[in-house]
């Protein structure tokens, strides 16, 4: 006979995942709000110490904003779950072949954005940040944020943030689609709600929402993001002729 052990050992409860839930998110977009005026604050009080031209405070306004932002559901994360930021939003390391073909990806996807663009007579806008490209002392700030800071920022939220909670209620194609949208909404603004433009940007947000379900990291889809983004940049200081 197979001995019975009447005491079995206890086995550590199985979190899901995502270990977070909707609260959090709110909680999230709740704080957005007022990081934002603190973030103004700061940047205009210290502007008041050392001169700074508007264009640079309001790169430095929404640099500050992100860390605030972030930084609340980091504290969130490690009081409520003890978790990691990093890791409860899928900032994972992916192979060098992975993270290869999700920098080579960016400009295709930038290339493949803009034919169906031209096939959908997209309207001829000027982005917000367009006129700081001639002022040469903020350029290097916008250069970071356009395509470092803004881009993994926007991967934490979206990717790594929203999309696990909208997979684990409708699914892998339900929540990579959804996630798109909101993200192409989101950016609508800059665009003067042009549903061209919004549309682009929601199938982009769809493919990083697969890159990052392919790769099972942030990190891929933020590589990529990175370089959609740097390959927009560069061609508008070659169009606009500050290099």
């Amino acid at each position: 006979m197979i001995p019975i052990d009447p005491t079995p050992t206890p086995q550590s409860p199985i979190r899901s995942s995502p270990f977070f839930d909707y609260t959090d998110l709110f909680f999230f977009l709740a704080l957005c709000v007022p990081s934002l005026l603190i973030a103004a604050l700061l940047v205009r009080g210290v502007a008041l110490l050392i001169p700074t031209p508007t264009p640079a405070k309001l790169l430095l306004i929404q640099t500050v904003w992100y860390f605030l932002s972030f930084g609340s559901v980091a504290a969130l994360f490690r009081i409520r779950y003890q978790q990691s930021f990093w890791r409860a939003l899928g900032w994972r390391p992916v192979s060098f072949s992975a993270a290869a073909g999700a920098i080579f990806a960016g400009p295709l996807l930038t290339l493949s954005v803009g034919l169906l663009g031209s096939a959908l007579h997209t309207p001829d806008i000027e982005l917000p940040f367009e006129d700081m490209l001639s002022a040469r002392g903020t350029l290097v700030l916008l250069g970071v944020l356009v395509v470092i800071l803004g881009p993994v920022a926007e991967e934490l939220a979206f990717r790594g943030f929203l999309m696990p909670l909208l997979i684990r209620s409708i699914g892998v194609v339900g929540g990579i689609v959804l996630t798109g949208f909101i993200f192409g909404s989101i950016h609508g603004y800059e665009y003067q709600w042009s549903w061209q433009y919004m549309l682009l940007i929601s199938l982009v947000g769809c493919v990083f929402g697969w890159v990052k379900c392919k790769t099972q990291s942030t990190v891929a889809a933020a590589l990529m993001h990175c370089t959609f983004n740097l390959t927009q940049f560069a061609a508008l200081l070659l169009r606009s002729r500050t290099l």
